[in-house]
């Protein structure tokens, strides 16, 4: 019997922080601080995909943007490949800028209306590789659209001119066109149809094969992350609850917030009835967030300890972890897990 290979980390973050503060008011209100991720700590192996879920505004977004550091983090370590990048300059990143790369939630919103489909996707190109001939250039940015499964003969249309898919597909040859190793996608399938939405998923998990991409995949939706991830982050305001291998955390929830998210996943068998939990009021303010576990205002398994601090995130088994002092809850799998 052979020992499994573990790939070392690409990107590893600890305790990081985010906070964004808040001017102050009128009449000489104090500034406020909006803590959108507080204490993360996980790592990214080579070649894997890790899932980030959670609720809208629990801090996805901030944390690929500030890995990438398109966001300065407050405080906190980020290492990318063995490298501590979290305060390196403008002129250091650059080099890893191009190793680094991001596609968007929003297919119209992130391609300018003014630039043909090969300006777009050569972009990367004319800031990282700006000496390479045009021929050269146009190339490249016609293996990119095929990669991505879209015709060369697109290279002098315009946006405007495509579905939401194929614009998606625009961005993800941008992405791609440098061949970086890490890519974060930002709800990449969010904004598309149903059937589109599987499309872009498969696409995403041929090229990450072909190319050996390590992804951090941002998204709500637990069905697409349990689809393409090989670990799942689950997060609720701003810190990370519950972190496992993708059918480990769908077959053996450990945390109440987790349990109620997979409530809400569709059975694929249409003749199974399945009660969902429906969590009591809104998510809280990242301003003023409750004391101890954030959860505990809208858990259905809050205990008055609950309060009292907050719960770290622990390892309980086969590097399955863990925010909740509620080691004896017994959590209801995903449907037809």
């Amino acid at each position: 019997m052979t020992d499994t290979i573990v790939a070392p980390n690409l990107v590893k973050v600890s305790e990081l922080r985010k906070h964004f503060a808040l001017g102050g008011g009128l009449l000489g209100r104090r500034a406020e601080t909006v803590r959108a991720v507080e204490d993360v700590s996980f790592a990214i192996r080579k070649g894997e995909v890790l899932g980030l879920v959670g609720e809208s505004g629990s801090g996805k977004s901030t944390i690929g943007r500030t890995i990438l550091r398109l966001l300065e983090p407050t405080a906190g370590s980020i290492t990318f490949d063995g490298r501590e990048i979290a305060h390196l300059g403008r002129r250091q990143l650059k080099p890893l800028r191009r190793r680094m790369q991001l596609v968007f939630q929003d297919p119209f919103g992130s391609l300018n209306p003014r630039m043909t489909v090969e300006r777009i996707v050569a972009a990367p190109l004319m800031i990282h590789e700006r000496r390479i001939p045009r021929a050269q250039r146009r190339e490249r940015v016609e293996r990119a659209l095929h990669r991505v499964g879209l015709s060369p003969r697109y290279l002098s249309r315009y946006p405007h001119e495509f579905s939401g898919g194929q614009r998606q597909r625009i961005g993800l040859a941008r992405a791609l066109i440098i061949e970086p190793d890490f890519l974060v996608a930002d709800e990449p399938v969010s904004a598309l149809d149903v059937s589109i939405q599987a499309q872009i998923v498969n696409l995403l998990l041929a090229i990450k094969a072909e190319l050996g991409l390590t992804v951090l995949f941002i998204t709500h939706d637990l069905g697409v992350v349990g689809h393409i991830s090989d670990r799942v982050a689950v997060m609720y305001l701003g810190r990370v609850v519950e972190l496992a291998p993708v059918r480990e955390l769908f077959r053996n929830p450990r945390h109440p917030y987790t349990e109620a998210l997979l409530s809400a996943a569709p059975d694929p068998d249409p003749t199974v009835r399945r009660q969902r939990i429906l969590l009591k009021g809104d998510i809280p303010s990242p301003i003023n967030p409750p004391s101890g576990c954030a959860f505990r205002t809208r858990c259905p398994y809050a205990l008055p300890a609950c309060a009292e601090r907050v719960p770290e995130l622990r390892d309980v088994g086969g590097g399955h972890l863990k925010a909740c002092i509620r080691d004896e809850l017994k959590l209801r799998p995903a449907p037809a897990a």
